[in-house]
């Protein structure tokens, strides 16, 4: 039977609830936190631990290595590759490869994690899942040149376990339990919504073939992420808060490095690109137009598909349509 999302995931995109298993126990663990209780070290662990991170996906996973908006030195760069690496994301070539693929098929059957495909999926379903266990090493053959970046992507535990390990010396159990495992956790959901509740929650600017929206309250836990409408409509752009009230810690930081030479070439928005194809002076919203649309081709088919099982043998004797159906 047909399921009422836009688009139909492939039989091979199924989460592996077994190679899942670490995922979940992490979450699992942070539990325990009632056992080790929380002490003011944790706690500055933590935030040091969420709000670096954060920055190290958001300014170096996204910004420079998926979408090179930036220019940096080598030696900052691998900064980024292992920062990054710290939030257990995988690695840098992995991430890069994996979201220059969602932009290039956004909101399509190609696109790794559409809402279309379910909202549980484009949050966290899809990275659970073999299929995307690898990685096209031609999408970031501009990366991977360089050595350290592959040997940081091939071995993607050395940063969290040196982060964690981290943890552990400086703040104790309570250090490693809260301050690392916890911050993990809410960074990777964090994280998560700018794939998932960014395509959901939020308003529209820009008419762009995909579903990406503006949202200040994930823009606040993502450090500028959730004007991802903004970023989905122009994506050379470092600047993803178009506006002065958008705010962008993650281009304010990168802003200021550039200040004292560790970063350069940073791009933002031309003023004619930002004052054009916006949904409200007229221009036809295709994205959301799509995705309304497959949403309700999806419903009939399962109204359809429901009509065909429920139907008498003399119903469907009498009816091609009924007859013709295949499930």
């Amino acid at each position: 039977m047909s399921n009422l999302h836009g688009i139909e995931r492939a039989p091979e995109e199924r989460v592996n609830w077994k190679t899942s298993f670490p995922f979940f126990l992490v979450h699992a663990l942070v539990l325990l936190s009632f056992w080790t209780g929380v002490t003011k070290t944790a706690v500055v662990i933590f935030l040091v631990l969420f709000w670096g991170r954060m920055f190290f996906i958001t300014g170096g996973y996204h910004r420079y290595f998926a979408h090179r908006s930036y220019k940096t030195n080598r030696a900052f760069q691998f900064i980024l590759a292992f920062g990054g690496g710290m939030a257990a994301q995988k690695g840098a070539l992995w991430w890069a490869s994996h979201h220059r693929n969602h932009h290039r098929y956004s909101d399509t059957p190609l696109d790794l994690h559409s809402p279309q495909k379910g909202f549980w999926w484009s949050h966290v379903g899809w990275i659970l899942c073999d299929k995307n266990n690898a990685w096209n090493e031609d999408d970031v053959r501009d990366f991977g040149k360089y050595p350290e970046l592959r040997f940081l992507t091939k071995h993607d535990w050395i940063p969290p376990w040196t982060a964690g390990v981290a943890s552990y010396l400086i703040g104790g159990w309570s250090g490693l339990v809260f301050g690392f495992l916890g911050s993990t956790v809410l960074l990777w959901h964090c994280t998560f919504f700018v794939n998932s509740l960014a395509h959901v929650l939020g308003r529209r600017r820009y008419a762009t073939t995909d579903t990406s929206r503006n949202s200040a309250f994930i823009a606040f836990f993502t450090m500028g992420e959730g004007w991802h409408n903004n970023h989905h409509y122009y994506q050379a752009s470092t600047r993803q808060g178009f506006y002065w009230w958008e705010f962008d810690v993650t281009y304010y930081i990168l802003k200021t490095l550039s200040w004292v030479g560790i970063v350069r070439d940073i791009k933002e928005p031309p003023a004619r690109v930002k004052s054009a194809a916006r949904i409200r002076d007229g221009q036809f919203d295709m994205g959301m137009f799509k995705a309304h649309w497959a949403k309700a081709g999806a419903a009939l088919s399962n109204v359809r598909a429901n009509a065909r099982t429920q139907a008498t043998p003399a119903a469907l004797a009498h009816d091609p349509e009924l007859a013709g159906y295949r499930e």
